[in-house]
C-alpha cells in the first residue's frame, strides 16, 4: 500500500531532516514538525524547489506539550486530507550517570524520548482508529536492547520503553489494517552522536537513513538498521553477559 502523506516529528535536524529529504525525493507529501519553525520553513522551500508537485506543510511543535501534540496532529491530518503514516522521531541525547547530581538532565531525556513518544502515539492512534487505517512508526534505538551505563542509562531506558510501547500496540493491531513499526538505528552520524568519533560501526547520515526509509516503506515490524552490522549485533547484545557487554560499551 502506498502511504501518500507522512507526518514526521523532530524533522528540523538529524535523522528526521534526512528522512524528510529522502521521502520528499520519493514523492511523498509531508507534514514536518519541530520546535524550530524557521528551520522547517527552509526545508519546505528546499523540497518544493526540487519537487514542486508535493504538498509540504510545517507545524511548530514541542512534543513535551501534550495539548499541542494533539492539536498539531489533528491540524496536519486535516491539511493533508488524511495522514497515512506518522513517524514518532523527535528525541534528545542528553544524559548523566545516575546519582551524580544531574537528575534534571536524565528526566528531560525520559520526558522527551518516552513520555512524549507515548503522547504522540495517543494522538496518532486516535486518528488511525477513527478510520481503521494507518502506519505508525517509532524510531527507537539499538540502545534499547539492554540497559546501558553512565551517560546513556536514561536514553537506553527511554528507548526500551518506546520499543515496549510499539510492541504492545503491534500485538493489539495484529490482523488489523493499522501497522506498527519499530525502527532501531545503530550509530548513524548526526548531531545527536557527534561526540562518537572512532567507532568503526558508525555510518554517514545519508546511507544510514536510506536503510531506515527502506525499512519504513517495507512496513517491517522490527528493523535494526543498517542491517549490517546491526541485525547480527542485536542478537549478540540480547544474549551477552553483562561483564562482556560492559567491555564493549
Amino acid at each position: 500500500m502506498r502511504r501518500n502523506s507522512i507526518l514526521i516529528t523532530g524533522a528540523s535536524a538529524g535523522l528526521g531532516e534526512e528522512m524528510a529529504r529522502q521521502f520528499a525525493a520519493k514523492g511523498y507529501n509531508l507534514a514536518l514538525t519541530a520546535r524550530r519553525e524557521d528551520r522547517l520553513a527552509v526545508l519546505r522551500d528546499e523540497f518544493l524547489g526540487r519537487h514542486p508537485g508535493l504538498t509540504i506543510t510545517i507545524h511548530k511543535l514541542d512534543v513535551t506539550d501534550d495539548e499541542q501534540v494533539f492539536t498539531v496532529f489533528r491540524e496536519a491530518d486535516k491539511a493533508h486530507g488524511q495522514l497515512d503514516r506518522i513517524i514518532v522521531n523527535a528525541g534528545i541525547g542528553k544524559g548523566a550517570p545516575v546519582g551524580t547530581g544531574r537528575p534534571e538532565v536524565n528526566r528531560e531525556t525520559l520526558m522527551t524520548n518516552f513520555v512524549a513518544a507515548f503522547t504522540q502515539a495517543e494522538a496518532a492512534m486516535e486518528l488511525f482508529r477513527a478510520r481503521n487505517a494507518g502506519h505508525l512508526v517509532f524510531i527507537a534505538s539499538a540502545a534499547a536492547l539492554r540497559g546501558l551505563p553512565k551517560t546513556i542509562t536514561a536514553y537506553a531506558a527511554a528507548k526500551a520503553g518506546v520499543s515496549s510501547l510499539a510492541e504492545g500496540l503491534r500485538m493489539e493491531m495484529l490482523n488489523k489494517p493499522i501497522t506498527i513499526s519499530t525502527i532501531s538505528p545503530g550509530y548513524i552520524r548526526t548531531a545527536l552522536n557527534e561526540k562518537v568519533q572512532n567507532t568503526p560501526l558508525i555510518v554517514d547520515t545519508v546511507p544510514g537513513v536510506r536503510s531506515m526509509v527502506a525499512a519504513i516503506e517495507a512496513e517491517k515490524a522490527v528493523a535494526y538498521v543498517p542491517a549490517w552490522p546491526w541485525a547480527p549485533l542485536a542478537r549478540f547484545m540480547k544474549a551477552a553477559p553483562l561483564p562482556i557487554l560492559r567491555k564493549l560499551i
